[in-house]
C-alpha cells in the first residue's frame, strides 16, 4: 500500500471516528468528558494530515513522513483511549477536574461537569473510550505494518 493510501485511510478513519463520536454528543446526547476531548484532539490533526497530506503531497519521501505523522496520531489517540478506559475501569486514577476526585479549581456553578471516570455508553462491556482504544491502535498497527513494507 502507499504511503499516501495509508495516510488517507487513517484520515478516513478518524474522520468516521469523530463523526461517530459527534452523533453521540448531539443525537444521542452524550456530552464528551474532558479525556473524550483529548483522544479528539489527535483524530482532528489525523484527518488533516492524513486526508490533506494524503491529497496533496507527491514527493515519495514526504508522503512516508506524511504517513507516519498520521499513524501516530491516530495511535496517540488510542493510547489515550487506553487510559480513559482504565479510568472508566478504576484501575488508575484520572485527572481531578473530571473524576470523583477532590477538586481545587476554578468554582462556576453554571458548568455542568462530565465525569470521566463513568462510563456513560456501554456495549458489550466496552465503552465509547474501548471502542476508540480498540479502533484507533488496530488501525495504527496495521498502518505501521504497510508502512514498513514500502
Amino acid at each position: 500500500m502507499s504511503p499516501n493510501r495509508i495516510a488517507l485511510a487513517l484520515g478516513t478513519l478518524s474522520l468516521v471516528l469523530i463523526a461517530g463520536a459527534l452523533y453521540f454528543q448531539y443525537v444521542l446526547g452524550y456530552p464528551p468528558c474532558e479525556m473524550c476531548w483529548w483522544q479528539r484532539y489527535p483524530h482532528f490533526a489525523a484527518i488533516l494530515v492524513g486526508i490533506g497530506g494524503g491529497l496533496l503531497v507527491r514527493d515519495a519521501q514526504a508522503a512516508r513522513i506524511v504517513a507516519l505523522l498520521t499513524i501516530l496520531c491516530v495511535a496517540l489517540s488510542g493510547a489515550i483511549a487506553v487510559y480513559h478506559a482504565g479510568v472508566e475501569w478504576h484501575w488508575w486514577k484520572g485527572p481531578s477536574a473530571c473524576t470523583g476526585g477532590p477538586y481545587n479549581g476554578p468554582l462556576d456553578l453554571n458548568k455542568k461537569v462530565v465525569l470521566c471516570d463513568i462510563a456513560a455508553w456501554r456495549f458489550l462491556g466496552i465503552s465509547l473510550a474501548g471502542y476508540n482504544a480498540i479502533a484507533s491502535l488496530g488501525a495504527a498497527a496495521l498502518g505501521f505494518i504497510a508502512w514498513l513494507r514500502k
